[in-house]
């Protein structure tokens, strides 16, 4: 399979560093080489230096369009769904795309049959399998429903995620509302595996894909760099309850907090009457689950209010899963407390639970970010209240 030619290839090894906007104005010079591809690559590189570590320096790897690169997942969400599956089982990636999951499934286990509806990606996907040696991964080209109904034998594990825009491009949450609809192939689908593993939008409301997709054993919900990245629903003949997986991926750990929402609704929550010495801000994968009176018992820190989400504790826990800061001082905030304590206006501002957003209070106050302290503007029960702090 020849993706590019000999001309655009060629070219491509000697502009690796350049700049993509540079080359795309300078087309008229180089008739025979493809710059649009080329672009396209050298953004796919430096993208995956972050994303795919994995396969930015592979000989002979293509990347696809942006929009193709923005959908996929990353190395670190692929690996943790392929963690997902068991050795040697077999699975159908029906929203193929990029590829990435169906690569780090591959190798887990024992076949793969990825779908994909476009050509052009399909084509460059394909060529990427071939490259890496991806050989026990089937590629199937065409709407992947239809292909799913001619299959007679049920694969171990089906995994879908489906395209979350809109016919005009607007993005969309619910599952009826995504390509291909979940729910009116559900029945489809489970016939079709021991075990569908949806992905969702990081928006969704968890409790509603729950009562929707029925039969939900796990959720698992991934969040990295301080962001929720992706909900996972794992759905098999099972007996409630439902298990939770908050998991938040760091780039030298990983922190992982499993309970049921009886355990959360259950447990006991501990408020606080004060600002202790350490303050906890959850991971955000923690806030997408709803583990929020868990931490109190598992962790032994007192939250500061119902609806302000941070916790505070006199000694340290120091595997709280989330941000760790030491208190310096509370405060009113107001100017006056502000030129007292920050004369160089420079602090990182958080507002969480507060009367004003962070981007007006940081209007209204001429705050520069950066330094290091924290200022977190919450509520300590009812009453407004800043933290002076530095992280841990």
């Amino acid at each position: 399979m020849n993706i590019l030619s000999q001309a655009t290839y060629d070219f491509l090894s000697r502009h690796s560093d350049d700049d993509p906007i540079k080359l795309l104005l300078q087309q008229g010079r180089y008739p025979d080489v493809d710059m649009r591809m080329i672009a396209q690559q050298l953004e796919g590189r430096r993208q995956a230096q972050e994303k795919w570590p994995s396969l930015c320096k592979r000989e002979g790897y293509l990347f696809p369009p942006k929009i193709n690169r923005e959908q996929s997942s990353s190395e670190a969400t692929a690996l943790y769904k392929a963690s997902l599956v068991a050795q040697g089982e077999t699975i159908a990636d029906l929203t193929g795309g990029m590829g990435i999951d169906s690569l780090f499934f591959a190798q887990k286990v024992s076949r793969v049959d990825y779908c994909e509806m476009d050509p052009d990606v399909f084509e460059l996907i394909q060529h990427n399998f071939q490259t890496l040696k991806a050989d026990n991964i089937s590629c199937h080209l065409g709407d992947s429903i239809a292909w799913l109904e001619t299959q007679k034998e049920p694969h171990d594990v089906i995994f879908i995620d489906p395209a979350r825009r809109d016919a005009n491009g607007h993005k969309v949450q619910a599952f009826e509302d995504c390509t291909p609809n979940l729910l009116m192939h559900l029945d489809l689908l489970r016939n079709h595996c021991r075990r569908l593993i949806v992905k969702a939008s990081p928006m969704i409301d968890i409790t509603l894909g729950i009562n929707q997709l029925k039969e939900v054993s796990q959720v698992h919900i991934i969040a990295a760099k301080g962001e929720c990245k992706e909900v996972l629903f794992v759905v098999e003949p099972t007996v409630p309850p439902c298990q939770y997986y908050c998991t938040d991926i760091q780039p030298n750990t990983t922190h992982l907090l499993s309970f049921t929402p009886e355990e959360e609704q259950n447990a006991s929550l501990m408020t606080a009457s004060q600002i202790k010495h350490y303050l906890y801000e959850p991971h955000a994968a923690l806030m997408k689950g709803g583990a929020l009176r868990i931490l109190c018992s598992k962790y032994g820190v007192e939250k500061l209010g119902r609806n302000s989400h941070l916790y505070t504790s006199d000694a340290l826990v120091s595997d709280f899963p989330g941000r760790i800061f030491e208190v310096e001082t509370t405060l009113s905030v107001n100017s006056k407390e502000i030129n007292r304590l920050l004369p160089q206006r420079k602090v990182h501002l958080l507002c969480k639970n507060y009367p004003f957003t962070t981007a007006q209070l940081q209007k209204k106050l001429r705050l520069i970010e950066g330094g290091h302290q924290h200022l977190i503007c919450t509520r300590l029960g009812d009453s407004p209240i800043g933290i002076l702090c530095h992280k841990i």
